[in-house]
């Protein structure tokens, strides 16, 4: 590493200070962005390496790995394999506003986003049933696929998931919705990774998704709101438990 660099690393380091115990993932993710969007740090400055951004503010290591996970999702940093993080360019083009929700602002508009993105899914599902065509279907069934046989690689088996859900989002036919459920995603997509802990889980969700493209495919939209409906309570409630989890306890 240069002078240069190693320079460059210290004083975010430093800039960055310590955090409280207890703090939680989406609290580093919040005090990184805030740095990393301040104009204290030029695009393209590679980042101190995880262990010393724990150090630096005074939690775990795997906070810090989840906090940069989500900030890459949301294209705020860039992975080069072998050479480190780096701050992405354009950052305020990709900024807007509504990327302080969710993650970024912790519990509450986190089970917002949830709650939204449970209603918008309904909306696709309904619009999709009118509109679907059978090369989408095709795609689906083989998502499907994918997910069963991926019942032990939870990691392909959520790929898998969200590949489904992005055909029903774009059989909809809504561009603006499908849009809003991919941005609502990115957000919550570390919740999402962590919401399937093991293969019962995956084994239930895989039978809702079925239910879900049956009744796709027989363009049946009260069945389709119901599938749907039902599986967005589950995957909600799957997602919100794995996100408490996460939170500090506090006084009552």
């Amino acid at each position: 590493m240069s002078a240069n660099s190693a320079a460059s690393t210290a004083k975010i380091s430093a800039a960055l200070g310590s955090m409280e115990q207890g703090s939680v993932v989406s609290e580093v993710a919040e005090r990184l962005l805030a740095y990393f969007t301040s104009g204290e740090i030029a695009v393209g400055t590679r980042l101190p390496a995880e262990r010393q951004l724990a150090a630096s503010l005074g939690v775990g290591r795997s906070a810090v790995r989840e906090a940069l996970a989500a900030l890459e999702i949301l294209g705020i940093v860039i992975v080069r394999p072998g050479s480190g993080t780096y701050l992405r360019d354009g950052i305020s083009e990709l900024l807007p506003r509504t990327l302080s929700w969710g993650l970024m602002l912790g519990a509450p508009r986190t089970r917002e986003l949830v709650e939204l993105r449970g209603g918008l899914e309904v909306q696709a599902c309904q619009l999709a049933a009118l509109r679907i065509t059978d090369e989408a279907l095709e795609r689906m069934r083989g998502n499907l696929a994918t997910m069963e046989h991926s019942l032990d690689d939870l990691g392909a088996f959520v790929e898998a998931d969200a590949a489904f859900h992005r055909e029903i989002a774009s059989s909809s036919g809504n561009q603006v919705l499908k849009e809003l459920l991919q941005s609502i995603r990115s957000l919550l997509r570390i919740w999402v990774d962590r919401a399937l802990t093991e293969k019962g889980h995956a084994a239930a969700a895989l039978a809702e998704h079925w239910e879900i493209f049956r009744a796709l495919e027989s363009h049946d939209e009260a069945a389709v709101t119901a599938a749907m409906h039902s599986h967005m309570n589950t995957a909600s409630r799957r997602l919100l438990a794995g996100f408490d989890a996460d939170q500090p306890e506090t006084g009552a």
